[in-house]
């Protein structure tokens, strides 16, 4: 009944608006020329996409916000990256990128460290709300020579909200499974000052039993222009309690993780940024939730992150870029113990760049870790136009990892820790071209290859002896990602997405593994999006995913939305093929599911 309510929005709401509160009709969206289009990750400073030597893309969160209810909806249009979700609402979502491990994508927020020193599965746990973001950049290939460890496969960096208008915006909606949804985000803007705070929560009692969960994050952002620059004040929490069956082997399982962020981006003048963050997160795992005290783990792990960055252009065409940074980590466990440890970089990047003619980059990188040890990143990449509509582009980048701490220190009965494990390293390599056919169209194809030296992963001898933290040698991916990205008119949208993946079998010589091979060795993704007159949209994509000696699976999600006047209703319908399909050996995912609402949007313009 809920739901046929919010489907009659669809039609009573516009007539409402008529005659009531007279809006008109917005213009179609503008949309820049493709090749004008803002990159951020891969180089220091950001550049239009025309001058990227670096594979990658920018989603933006605020536009058509109603039709993706969540972060791994986005970053499921780039089939680059490979989504292991355990559940919906962010419930311990994995993200790796060109096959390699979800510990091996390094996560950003607002240019800052979020990945958790715990374990790699909790990197997306992002404490802000969705709609407290405004886009979210990838960056394919290594990123250590400007972002440090973790950043072999790729880089995410989630980008906050700038408020332009004081807003108010109140979303509820409810679905299958029992889910019900509640957000606020009030934004205030003028001149010299501008705040965003939002909310949400998600609740569902779950598809199966034990999978029941709740989602919970909350964010204040401040901004204040000063004569040294723009002030960035952040502050942000989630909590996560959930119904972990099978996440772990054959058990009716529970989890609990908490987090929170806080970040000051200080300007010194138009060249220098001081940067401060600090994260905490909890992890609390009971392996018998109906039988608490039989087994659990507690762990608290902290953050602490510096970093002065400067960017000067020293010749005509010419930019440098150098900084600075610092990262202490440390935690308290029941089961790892507690340990800490800190390290230090400096990194140096020169740019060249001719507007419509190309680009050449160099970086290098010194990071230094407790007890002397120490690792050298360098980077290069270039690109060539061959004419004004054609591109081409290169890079060759080192990249690194550090052991987490339940890499280095948690055994259980299946799974034993190895405090020995060496940093796991890659050389990536990668050339491309990227073609502008006109301002609404572009396409690119990128073939890729990574090598592998002392990766880490789990391996046993045989289906009954227990999982040991080891390092390989052996492993490398070789792969091809294509794209295409078109509007044929102003008020439509077909994003076009395939990555092809080959990885080396050889890099376990006979024993078996618990991580590696879990790769997508095809994965697509085809997006439509259609604006009508009224403010309708309509959203509509297809993703199909072929995993390692696994059979190709389809899921179909379709979304509707009014985006035009005060109240915008909005229906989204989850893989609507039913298909019954694993992203994680033995964890199944939901079949198909509604969720229906309604979001009231109050604003007023910024003088």
């Amino acid at each position: 009944m809920r739901l046929a309510l919010c489907l009659g929005l669809f039609i009573t709401v516009p007539a409402f608006s008529q005659q009531n509160q007279p809006a008109p009709e917005p213009p179609p969206e503008a949309i820049p020329p493709l090749q004008t289009s803002i990159v951020v990750l891969g180089t220091p400073e950001p550049v239009p996409a025309g001058e990227s030597a670096r594979s990658g893309v920018s989603l933006d969160t605020q536009r058509h916000r109603l039709a993706s209810p969540d972060i791994e909806d986005y970053l499921r249009t780039d089939s680059s990256v490979d989504i292991q979700q355990r559940g919906a609402a962010g419930v311990q979502s994995d993200i790796s990128i060109r096959g390699t491990s979800f510990e091996q994508t390094l996560v950003l927020l607002n240019g800052l460290r979020i990945n958790d020193a715990e374990t790699s599965h909790f990197n997306l746990d992002v404490p802000v709300p969705l709609e407290a973001l405004s886009t979210i950049d990838v960056l394919h290939g290594s990123g250590s020579t400007l972002y440090g460890s973790d950043a072999i496969g790729g880089v995410v960096d989630f980008i906050t909200f700038k408020p332009e208008a004081t807003t108010l915006r109140l979303r509820t909606g409810v679905g299958s499974f029992g889910e019900n949804q509640q957000s606020v985000l009030a934004s205030f803007a003028s001149p010299r000052l501008s705040e965003v705070l939002s909310g949400t929560r998600e609740h569902s009692n779950g598809f199966i039993p034990d999978r029941d969960f709740l989602t919970e994050s909350a964010s204040s952002e401040t901004r204040i222009t000063t004569p040294l620059g723009d002030t960035d004040l952040l502050f942000a929490g989630s909590n996560r309690p959930f119904g972990a069956d099978q996440f772990y082997g054959p058990y009716n399982s529970f989890e609990h993780t908490k987090g929170w962020f806080a970040s000051i981006n200080q300007p010194l003048g138009p060249n220098t940024n001081v940067l401060v963050g600090y994260r905490r997160h909890s992890d609390l795992y009971i392996l018998l939730r109906d039988n608490p005290a039989y087994y659990k783990n507690q762990h608290i792990d902290e953050s602490w992150q510096a970093a002065i960055r400067r960017h000067q252009l020293v010749f005509k065409n010419t930019s440098l870029s150098y900084g600075l940074e610092e990262n202490t980590d440390a935690i308290q466990s029941n089961n790892l113990g507690h340990h800490g440890r800190n390290r230090g970089a400096g990194y140096l990047n020169l740019d060249l760049r001719a507007s419509q003619r190309g680009t050449i980059s160099v970086g290098l990188r010194e990071e230094v870790f407790s007890g002397g040890r120490s690792v050298f990143s360098p980077q290069f990449s270039g690109s060539l136009w061959l004419r004004h509509s054609l591109k081409l582009r290169a890079s060759v980048g080192y990249g690194f990892r550090l052991p987490t701490y339940v890499d280095l220190y948690y055994s259980d009965p299946t799974h034993i820790a190895n405090p020995n494990l060496k940093p796991e390293s890659a050389w990536n390599y990668d050339g491309g071209a990227d073609w502008y056919l006109n301002d609404r169209t572009v396409a690119a194809l990128t073939v890729f290859y990574s090598r592998q030296t002392n990766a880490i992963d789990y391996i046993r001898t045989g289906p009954t002896a227990p999982y040991q933290a080891s390092n390989l040698t052996g492993l490398h991916f070789t792969g091809v990602e294509s794209s295409l990205d078109w509007h044929p008119t102003p008020r439509q949208q077909l994003r076009a997405n395939w990555t092809l993946l080959f990885g080396a079998q050889q890099a376990l010589h006979g024993l078996q593994s618990d991580y590696i091979y879990n790769y997508p060795t095809n994965n697509a993704s085809l997006q439509w999006t259609q604006n009508w007159t009224q403010g309708l949209l309509l959203r509509t994509r297809l993703g199909v995913t072929q995993r390692y000696q696994q059979t190709a699976y389809p899921v179909w999600d379709v979304a509707l939305a009014r985006e035009a006047g005060r109240i915008h209703p909005f229906l989204r319908m989850a893989n609507l093929t039913n298909t019954g399909y694993q992203e994680i050996a033995n964890i199944p995912m939901p079949g198909r599911s509604f969720t229906g609402g309604f979001e009231l949007t109050l604003t007023k313009a910024s003088r």
